[in-house]
């Protein structure tokens, strides 16, 4: 791969002066120059503290806090310690562009760890290719991406639908609603959801989409109770969560008929539902709190003796946790934490056991292998019914719908316009 060399666009005396003036969450001492000779590493911390997403990003950026306290407490990397800087880009994909910008070019970080929203992520990719900076995204994502300078550490589409589709077919029901929220994450879900709905005999019955933020589900709620649906293939996001498992109870479904199984729910999603309204119904993740091992009972119990700010851990939390430390296995690898051509070539084959389990960086695509587990909630929690017995391939282009991919040689090179989304 052939990355542009980093330029930085700032003067060295202005970066100088505003070093004494950034703000940063657990600053570590010392000075930077942007250099492999400083004492300290710094890394972007990129989440929102403010906006519509902001209680789900808050326990992302406590589990970076929470990583990089105990790697400078472990003594760093290769005897230098991370300088952690937070930018709130308050929910709004502009200004996430705007935010690792200002990391990039003023505070000269090595990387950035951040971005929820799929919109957030694209929003920075251009300064990341311009810059040639480097940013690790933690959330699932819909995937038919990929950028040489991010690494992508949240699920694809095909780790989450792979096991849980067949399952619920032979399990639940052959005749499938596909919801979800109106934008590109979902449907691109739901795209590889009816492949293999199809694939594995089953029937799609109906597809609707609603409003990022939507609360009104009656219409959509009767139109899965006229189709003969015996499962709801939900990839709602959000808010919407909320408003849709109470409305579906509401007028007349419930999870004993015909149960909704989502992709788009975790723990926090659970607590605002309720468990009146959720009890019952499916839903896919790669992790769950309630994993019963030693490494994720004490990531959970850490995290809860940390943080008391009403946040709870979720797939997101263990996510940007697992970030942080596969940040750490790259730059333990290179001389210099600053040349980003290196530390992006690092991370191939880089390994974590982190609480779900061992995970690592694919080596030919930057995504990253996480495990397969879905369950039934009952009391606002998921009882696992099924766990991979390891990581699976991540298919950014899922091979039920590109077969050219289902090959080891499975992505398009780099050069290739698909690498580049703008």
């Amino acid at each position: 791969m052939k990355f542009r060399t980093f330029k930085r666009f700032a003067a060295i005396a202005a970066a100088a002066a505003l070093m004494g003036t950034m703000s940063s969450c657990g600053s570590t001492g010392g000075s930077s120059s942007g250099s492999g000779d400083s004492d300290v590493i710094k890394v972007g911390v990129l989440f929102s503290e403010s906006g519509s997403t902001a209680l789900v990003e808050k326990t992302m950026t406590n589990a970076c806090i929470m990583a990089f306290d105990e790697i400078n407490a472990a003594g760093g990397i290769n005897g230098k310690k991370i300088e952690y800087i937070h930018e709130d880009y308050a929910s709004d994909p502009a200004k996430a562009t705007e935010k690792i910008k200002k990391l990039i070019e003023q505070d000269e970080v090595v990387a950035t760890v951040g971005c929820y929203t799929s919109a957030s992520r694209q929003a920075t990719l251009s300064t990341l290719k311009d810059d040639n900076s480097l940013l690790i995204y933690p959330t699932y994502t819909e995937g038919e991406e990929v950028h040489p300078n991010v690494i992508y550490v949240g699920n694809m589409p095909n780790q989450q639908a792979t096991d849980f589709i067949p399952w619920l077919l032979e399990n639940v029901g052959k005749k499938v609603f596909l919801v979800g929220s109106d934008y590109v994450f979902p449907k691109t879900c739901n795209k590889q959801a009816r492949a293999l709905v199809e694939m594995y005999g089953g029937e799609v019955v109906g597809e609707e989409y609603a409003p990022l933020g939507h609360t009104d589900f009656s219409t959509i709620v009767n139109k899965i109770k006229d189709s003969g649906a015996e499962l709801v293939y939900s990839a709602l996001i959000g808010d919407s969560n909320t408003a849709f498992y109470k409305d579906y109870q509401q007028y007349g479904l419930t999870a004993a008929q015909v149960p909704i199984c989502s992709i788009g729910v975790d723990e926090s999603n659970l607590q605002a539902i309720g468990n009146d309204y959720s009890e019952g119904h499916y839903a896919s993740m790669p992790y769950w709190s309630s994993l019963d091992t030693e490494a994720s009972k004490a990531f959970v119990d850490k995290y809860n003796s940390l943080f008391n700010d009403g946040t709870v851990v979720t797939v997101l939390t263990e996510a940007a946790y697992d970030s942080c430390y596969l940040l750490k296995a790259a730059l333990e690898k290179v001389d210099d934490p600053y040349n980003t051509d290196a530390l992006i070539s690092a991370f191939g084959g880089v390994t974590f056991d982190a609480p779900q389990g061992t995970i690592k960086v694919d080596d030919q695509n930057h995504c990253t292998w996480v495990y397969s587990r879905f369950g039934q909630v009952h009391d606002g929690s998921v009882n696992i019914l099924y766990s991979s017995e390891s990581s699976l391939r991540p298919e950014p282009w899922p091979s039920v719908l590109y077969p050219e991919y289902a090959e080891s040689n499975f992505m398009p090179a780099w050069d290739d316009p698909l690498c580049y989304p703008q």
